[in-house]
């Protein structure tokens, strides 16, 4: 097993062992201050901002070819994978000016994948099956990182 997936496994591997720690999640909803012993907690991403050379031909290929809805997307509630990388890492790509990865869930990757290889988006679907699901990978028109991840069945929610 190669270092990087080790580390995005690892990374994966948090999130589903959070789902057994007592009070950290309650009805797929976490806890925002149960499980920091008291203390106040943010309960959620409330955005993603980032630069872009054209932000509004970016935004339209968010919504066009993953469906993000823009400005404002509303989306299905489930575990979210909050993890810094060394700086060094190749996970994201080998261009290391690139300081993200954003990560989206999928309910059919194959389907996902299809679907982007349609539009004449390249798309590499892993191989290999992990413990937390499947994963694919692609870059959006500015050549950022995105990484799509289809739960397995017992981390869907």
């Amino acid at each position: 097993m190669t270092k990087r997936r080790r580390e995005v496994l690892m990374a994966f591997g948090a999130v589903a062992g959070a789902a057994m720690v007592p009070g950290a999640f309650a009805g797929g909803v976490e806890q925002s201050t149960a499980a920091q012993g008291g203390k106040e907690a943010v309960t959620g991403i409330g955005g993603f901002f980032f630069r872009a050379k054209d932000p509004k031909a970016l935004q339209k290929w968010y919504q066009d070819n993953l469906g993000v809805s823009v400005p404002v997307w509303k989306q299905e509630a489930g575990k979210t994978s909050f993890t810094a990388f060394s700086e060094t890492t190749k996970y994201f790509g080998s261009d290391l000016s690139k300081q993200w990865m954003i990560n989206f869930r999928v309910n059919d990757i194959e389907k996902m994948a299809s679907q982007l290889q349609a539009a004449g988006i390249a798309v590499k679907v892993d191989a290999e099956m992990s413990p937390y699901g499947r994963f694919a990978h692609l870059n959006d028109p500015e050549g950022n990182p995105i990484e799509l991840w289809q739960p397995a069945a017992a981390d869907a929610k």
